[in-house]
C-alpha cells in the first residue's frame, strides 16, 4: 500500500492545527530533524551567513516585514544587557560582553545593516589569538541571533509537547539535534516524561554519526539522535 504524503509549509510548533486540518488524531512515529538546510544558510539574501554579504535578517519568514523582529532589529535596538543574555544563552559565547559592547559602540555611529559588517565587528571584539582558527569568531554570535530571531527554543519546547500528545501508546518519537542547547532541551524533556511514567527512553546515550557518515557529510559531526517510546 502506497503511503499518503502531505507536504505542508508551516512552523512545526503548529503541528496540532496542521494535524487537525489533515484530520489526523494520532500517529505511531514522529521524526524531528532540527537541522537547517545548507541552502538556507548559503543564500545571501536571507542574511544567515558570515561568509556571504547580505542583509541582517536571519528569519525563516518568507516575508521578513511580517516577522516579529529580525537580526537587524536585535543588534540595532536591543539593550547591551539583552545582547549579552542571548549571546551567552543561545550562543554560549565566552566573549559575550566584549561583543555586545562593540555592537553598541558601533551602532552609536551608524546602524549595522549587513552580515559581513557584523562579522567584522565581532571579529575585532574578540582577543587576537581567537580571530584565526577552524571556527569563525562570529559563529556563535550568528547562531544566537538566528535562534532569537526565529524563537527556535520555544518552538522546540512546543513541538516536543504537542508531538508527544498526538503520539499513540507504544509510538516512538525520534529527535535529531545539532547543538548543545537544543540537545539539553530534548534530553530534559525525555527525562521528564520518563519520570512522569509516561515514556521510556530507548537511547541511554545519544546516537552520533559514524566515521563513514562523517566522510560523506561533515556537518553531521554535531548531530545527536535520541529516541522516546510512549507508554
Amino acid at each position: 500500500v502506497q503511503p499518503t504524503i502531505h507536504l505542508v509549509h508551516d512552523n512545526t510548533r503548529n503541528i496540532d492545527t496542521i494535524l487537525d486540518t489533515l484530520e489526523i488524531s494520532q500517529y505511531d512515529k514522529l521524526l524531528l530533524d532540527l537541522g537547517w538546510s545548507s541552502n538556507q544558510f548559503e543564500t545571501p539574501e536571507r542574511g544567515f551567513s558570515f561568509k556571504h554579504d547580505g542583509p541582517l535578517l536571519m528569519t525563516l519568514s518568507d516575508d521578513p516585514s511580517k516577522a516579529a523582529f529580525t537580526a537587524f532589529d536585535i543588534v540595532n535596538e536591543w539593550s547591551e544587557q539583552s545582547l549579552v543574555d542571548i549571546l551567552l544563552g543561545y550562543g554560549e559565547e565566552r566573549f559575550a560582553r566584549r561583543i555586545a559592547k562593540a555592537i553598541v559602540e558601533y551602532r552609536e555611529q551608524a546602524s549595522i545593516e549587513r552580515t559581513l559588517e557584523l562579522a567584522e565587528i565581532v571579529t575585532k571584539a574578540v582577543p587576537g589569538k581567537f580571530r584565526r582558527g577552524p571556527i569563525h569568531p562570529a559563529t556563535q554570535t550568528f547562531q544566537a541571533l538566528r535562534i532569537t530571531a526565529n524563537d527556535e527554543m520555544q518552538a522546540l519546547r512546543e513541538i516536543l509537547e504537542k508531538g508527544f500528545q498526538r503520539l499513540a501508546p507504544g509510538g516512538r518519537m525520534v529527535i535529531i539535534s545539532f547543538h548543545s542547547i537544543e540537545d539539553r532541551i530534548v534530553k530534559h524533556y525525555l527525562k521528564l516524561k520518563k519520570e512522569e511514567g509516561l515514556a521510556t527512553i530507548l537511547t541511554k546515550k545519544p546516537i552520533t554519526a559514524t566515521a563513514g557518515e562523517l566522510l560523506e557529510n561533515k556537518r553531521a559531526r554535531s548531530a545527536k539522535l535520541r529516541i522516546l517510546k510512549k507508554i
